[in-house]
């Protein structure tokens, strides 16, 4: 209670408040801009922290990563376009709900739930660290390649009009997965002696091409077609938060921030499966299920309240283990070890202060991160209102320079295009986008950590049911695949 007291202290000074405020709109600024990360935003503001105390320069790159991840939503709302990985699960409702001309009614749901989903982990955080660390850990090869199987598993579930042509989609993107040297092996397969596909295909290229870029050719398409697509028009009235509407799902938003907080407790699981776990789960709950993936509140609610419980979830083995569990938070790390601060058991014992200082500072960038969207979103609607062909170019060079500046490299921009024209016809021909980019992320997941638990094992299929953790995965995929075949039968039969 005193290094609790002592924090509060620390943290609720103008100038630090002020420095987490301003880290925190940086990093919505960030997420809502395609092609643009959270790491980026972090790495940016990273030289600023050199001379700041911890918890001050903690703080505002804290604000940064919750702003950007709570960022994503603005551009996956309003244009289709993802601003993060973890904002693909978000597109499946929020944006047809804008096309509805209920803009202001989708990111008033998401800012409810990206608030509640940030301020759950923050408790789970500052209560749970230790323990949860502790799981986490036991976490071996076996382990990851179940949890990969069981992400594969929902691509079944977010196909929203075909399961055969969503099952192919993800499909598409484990083959592309398997571009690039061979994890284990060394051996370079499919990159036709290009350099740049050495290290496999860079994930925000395919993002960006995928939704930006076939979003821009589709209403190209559109605005010089022989039927001009007719656009309605969005409200702009009543955009504002959404909280009772929000509060009414509770039981999604917290079975939705439970598995934010736990995949994201978990190294490498990454937030685009907390999403779509939480979406497939959202799913097979509702009364409503085939609402979803048409502008249905509890599909926005289930991704958002999930993507944000994720930052928590993923501190947890960074500052308890010093293990960090993706590109974001191996900068924070960075940054805490700039401080002179170095994550792991002892952390809390020799800085008790400045790491419970941290906690409160997570909790006050939620808070600004709620303010300052609830202030602004009378803006972010605003965007609307560009003219249609103006904001499509306007989107098309946002996303040129953010590809090329993940590597200065010109063949991300030309691997951007090709995935749009992919994501273009897969659309068009309702095969989907989210299951290719769902393939994308745990192919290379799923094949390593099988193969490192073969070669650990001296090649023993059964080390993946003999684990408990593993067999419990393998176990309710398993459940899952049967639930969502058995359902989509029923689903056919009554429309016949």
């Amino acid at each position: 209670m005193g290094d609790y007291l002592e924090a509060l202290g620390l943290v609720f000074q103008w100038h630090v408040l002020l420095v987490i405020g301003g880290g925190t709109l940086l990093g919505l600024i960030m997420g809502a801009l395609p092609g643009l990360t959270a790491a980026m935003a972090i790495a940016l503001l990273l030289p600023l922290t050199f001379g700041m105390p911890p918890v001050m320069g903690m703080g505002m790159l804290l604000g940064t990563l919750c702003g950007a991840i709570a960022g994503g939503s603005v551009s996956a709302t309003l244009l289709n376009i993802p601003g993060t990985p973890s904002s693909v699960a978000t597109t499946l409702d929020a944006f047809p709900m804008a096309r509805r001309g209920e803009a202001g009614r989708a990111l008033g749901i998401c800012i409810v739930s990206s608030f509640i989903g940030g301020i759950f982990s923050a408790v789970v955080l500052s209560l749970l660290a230790p323990p949860i660390a502790d799981f986490a850990l036991r976490f071996g090869p076996a382990e990851y390649f179940a949890l990969s199987v069981f992400g594969l598993v929902i691509i079944a579930s977010v196909s929203s009009k075909s399961l055969i042509k969503g099952l192919v989609a993800g499909l598409i993107g484990l083959l592309i997965a398997t571009i690039g040297t061979d994890p284990v092996a060394g051996v370079q397969r499919y990159t036709f002696h290009n350099l740049s596909l050495l290290t496999g295909v860079n994930l925000l290229p395919a993002l960006i091409g995928l939704f930006a870029v076939s979003q821009v050719l589709k209403d190209v398409v559109d605005y010089f077609g022989p039927e001009r697509a007719e656009h309605s028009k969005n409200e702009m009235d009543h955009a504002s938060p959404r909280w009772l509407e929000t509060l009414r799902y509770w039981k999604v938003l917290a079975s939705s921030s439970v598995i934010g907080t736990i995949v994201g407790a978990i190294p490498g699981a990454g937030g685009s499966i907390g999403s779509f776990l939480s979406y497939d789960q959202a799913k097979k709950m509702s009364k409503t299920p085939e609402k979803f993936g048409t502008g249905h509140p509890e599909g926005i609610i289930a991704s958002e309240s999930s993507n944000n419980a994720l930052v928590g979830g993923a501190l947890i083995p960074m500052l308890t283990l010093g293990i960090p569990g993706e590109a974001a938070t191996a900068v924070l790390m960075g940054g805490l070890m700039i401080q002179g601060i170095s994550p792991g058991p002892t952390l809390f014992t020799d800085n008790g202060s400045i790491i419970y200082g941290i906690f409160i500072a997570f909790f006050v960038a939620n808070i600004f991160m709620l303010l300052i969207q609830w202030f602004g979103i009378q803006i972010f609607v605003k965007v609307l209102q560009v003219p249609r062909k103006l904001l499509m170019a306007l989107i098309l060079m946002f996303c040129v320079i953010g590809v090329y500046a993940v590597d200065a490299d010109i063949f991300n921009v030309y691997l951007m295009l090709g995935f749009g024209v992919l994501g273009y016809f897969l659309n068009r021909y309702d095969f989907g986008t989210a299951p290719v980019i769902l393939g994308l992320i745990l192919g290379p997941i799923a094949e390593s950590n099988i193969r490192r638990a073969l070669l650990l094992s001296g090649g023993d299929w059964s080390v993946l049911v003999t684990r408990p953790i593993s067999l419990v995965f393998l176990l309710v995929s398993a459940a899952f695949l049967f639930f969502t075949l058995w359902q989509n039968r029923r689903q056919t039969a009554s429309h016949s």
